[in-house]
């Protein structure tokens, strides 16, 4: 079921079969980390006794917060994030805190510790990460909201996998006080839903400034639900031709072809565009360079002294070196080994500084074609989503580099984005892309209501048996 549909029930009743189906088939899914059992009092507000699940890097006091690594295995926070309390005022109900990639370093939710989310859809796939765990329970039908973060795309690439609204908004749209960082300059805060109406209802719950943020905007939160409007005559909506142009799937390209001649059909003016070829292969590197540097800093402090699990030894460092040594995976040790060589003084000018520049440089070619336009649109993936196993990835062809990691400009720039499901492929769903100016959210939700309406995906859910 969907928010409205929920709604029409009593509020005793709306989260009652989330209670229960979410203990039924998440051996299935293997999507959650902690189950809550929130019998706590709320507020008639917009989501009153609506059921949401919580990406489990989002702090919840009394309630295990883990990040799916083992060195917080056993971390209870002491405070609500931000979101938790917006979301506790506006009448939701919490049923589970979902799985996601260690540290929510990676796409495809494998590195978790209790293992890999697995697909609605099939279950020998991924789901896509950081946030697969939340968008497994929204496209399995259990919850119809459910939190993520996203640095990089993980919310919007998950939202592809899964057939459902994945959004992005603005970087400091959603406060992010309260969530167990990766990259500070590049995450937010994001969410999925069925529908884009539940989208921009979400959104006016989540949103707003927060002064224990200080990266909060002040800008006004409008009544995006309300507001909502479908009609794109006359907007200009640029397609990323880079991305197009990098992928091989022709059922994909296809399907986003016909998107592309709905939204014309209906008034739109449509305009091809290509960026610096050199720069769009350099969205990967400069993302993993800047995310990895800046999540050796943040997470200095998992060290077995201040918080969390603790392996002990005979001297401090001894303790720092055991903790971190057993509690995080060789996965996120690469990472931090990475991150740690940019950080060097003597690389920082030659990796970091460098990749900083060049994201300069990236988000300036996208804003200068952007800010004429009302939004910029590619397929949100070049495939269905990948098998659980699969290491066939190349990693150096400009369908990963470009086609693959696109998304990662409305990290680097800010902007608002959304994915949203287009259709199929071999019973798999498939995702688009729409990425818009900043903090015009109205904008974004308008087009992407009316890609709704000419795709007719909306409230896509594959119940699991």
């Amino acid at each position: 079921m969907n928010i409205d549909e929920l709604m029409v029930l009593d509020i005793k009743d709306r989260a009652n079969e989330a209670y229960k189906k979410i203990h039924e088939v998440n051996d299935k899914l293997n999507a959650v980390i902690t189950f809550i059992d929130d019998d706590g009092k709320r507020k008639e507000g917009k989501l009153a006794g609506i059921p949401v699940a919580l990406k489990d890097n989002i702090s919840t006091k009394g309630i295990r917060t883990t990040a799916a690594s083992d060195i917080l295995d056993n971390y209870i926070p002491v405070y609500d994030a931000a979101i938790v309390t917006k979301l506790k005022e506006a009448g939701a109900k919490f049923v589970a805190k979902a799985s996601m990639d260690e540290l929510a370093m990676g796409g495809t939710n494998r590195t978790a510790n209790i293992g890999p989310c697995l697909n609605p859809y099939d279950d020998t796939r991924i789901t896509g990460g950081s946030s697969g765990g939340s968008a497994a329970l929204v496209a399995a039908g259990i919850v119809p909201l459910a939190i993520g973060s996203d640095t990089g795309d993980s919310v919007r690439k998950p939202a592809a996998y899964c057939g459902i609204v994945g959004v992005k908004p603005s970087y400091g749209r959603i406060s992010r006080y309260g969530i167990i960082p990766y990259a500070s300059s590049l995450d937010h805060v994001g969410y999925f839903t069925t529908n884009v109406k539940d989208a921009a209802l979400a959104l006016e719950v989540l949103a707003g400034r927060d002064d224990k943020d200080m990266t909060s905007s002040f800008a006004p939160v409008e009544n995006y639900s309300e507001i909502l409007n479908s009609d794109v005559k006359d907007k200009k909506i640029l397609v990323f031709g880079n991305v197009y142009d990098a992928l091989n799937d022709e059922v994909i390209k296809d399907r986003f072809d016909k998107v592309v001649e709905g939204l014309k059909e209906r008034g739109a003016t449509i305009k091809v565009v290509h960026f610096d070829d050199d720069l769009m292969k350099c969205l990967f590197p400069t993302y993993f360079i800047i995310a990895n540097a800046e999540a050796t800093a943040n997470h200095s402090n998992l060290d077995g002294v201040r918080f969390g699990h603790r392996v002990d030894g005979t001297s401090m460092e001894e303790i720092m070196t055991n903790t971190r040594t057993r509690g995080f995976s060789s996965f996120i040790k690469k990472r931090f080994v990475i991150g740690s060589y940019s950080l060097f003084e003597e690389n920082q000018e030659r990796l970091l500084k460098k990749a900083q520049r060049v994201r300069r440089l990236i988000v300036e070619e996208v804003l200068k074609e952007l800010k004429e336009a009302d939004g910029l649109l590619a397929p949100a993936a070049g495939t269905i989503a990948p098998k659980l196993d699969n290491t066939s990835t190349d990693e150096l062809s400009d369908e990963y580099l470009i086609g693959e990691n696109h998304m990662v400009i409305g990290n680097f720039a800010g902007l608002p984005s959304i994915t949203l499901p287009m259709g199929y492929k071999d019973e798999m769903p498939i995702g688009i892309n729409l990425t818009c100016n900043a903090f015009k959210e109205a904008d974004m939700f308008d087009i992407a209501q009316a890609i709704e309406n000419i795709t007719g995906c909306k409230d896509m859910i594959k119940e699991v048996a």
